[in-house]
């Protein structure tokens, strides 16, 4: 069988992307996937996205982390698939779409070449807590944030800290976060891929969160510096609860091929 597919990245963090809602082919299996996705020997890529018919919505999202499991809700990963439904479907009303944490809604602001710039609405955030100094939340993947000003293993410290009993069986993304002139930087050890990311999208969003309450923020944005670029997290806190939470960025198309599996 042979599939086409495309090879997006939104501030580093890359994917593989199917969509099936026109040929109905079969998705490929786990194991498969992760051989897609390997960076010396596939494709390669942090994970592997699918876009399926649902309805009443222009499409589904299926995030599978490249080890070939299916995941939790990727926000970069989403802006990515609004950028693909553009490129396959160009226009200026916002897609809709539904994720495995409910539903989202993206909007393409800005078209040049082979990048556009993408806001997606994220999930409200009400359920999170503070563990000693650590914030945790779910913004549509489980995340623990932790400030630091010092140098990190975050590989090292990522792996201790996503790794530990409470947050088995399926773990929690680790994301380190230092304060530079009025913004923060993010580096994540995101789980399934088990090792640091350029960039992750729900992690960047619960990290803004975190710092919106260190500083007492009640609306407004973050800006945020990744190793792979840069994003902005817009956010209203109405009681205890995160609402018109939007993420933007860029997605960049990189190109397009067909494999044979």
């Amino acid at each position: 069988m042979t599939l086409r597919f495309y090879k997006y990245h939104g501030t580093g963090n890359d994917f593989i992307m199917l969509d099936t809602r026109m040929n109905g082919i079969a998705l490929p299996d786990g194991k498969t996937i992760g051989k897609l996705c390997h960076r010396r020997n596939g494709i390669g890529a942090d994970g592997l996205i699918v876009l399926t018919n649902v309805k009443g919505y222009d499409f589904g999202m299926t995030y599978f982390n490249n080890d070939g499991r299916e995941s939790t809700m990727c926000g970069n990963g989403g802006r990515c698939a609004v950028a693909l439904a553009d490129l396959l479907s160009p226009r200026d009303t916002p897609f809709n779409f539904l994720a495995i944490d409910g539903e989202h809604t993206g909007i393409v602001t800005r078209r040049e070449g082979n990048v556009c710039e993408v806001r997606l609405k994220m999930i409200d955030v009400k359920d999170y807590q503070h563990f000693d100094d650590d914030f945790m939340a779910d913004t549509g993947s489980p995340q623990l944030v932790r400030f630091t000003g010092k140098e990190t293993d975050i590989v090292k410290e990522g792996r201790a800290i996503r790794n530990q009993d409470r947050f088995q069986p399926g773990g929690i993304n680790v994301n380190f976060v230092s304060e530079e002139m009025g913004k923060i930087f993010v580096r994540t050890y995101e789980r399934g891929v088990e090792d640091e990311t350029l960039s992750c999208g729900t992690g960047v969003t619960a990290s803004a969160l975190a710092y919106a309450l260190r500083k007492k923020l009640t609306e407004g944005f973050v800006p945020v510096s990744t190793k792979g670029g840069q994003l902005r997290v817009y956010f209203r806190l109405e009681g205890n609860v995160f609402r018109d939470i939007w993420l933007e960025g860029p997605a960049v198309k990189v190109f397009e091929g067909i494999v044979k599996i």
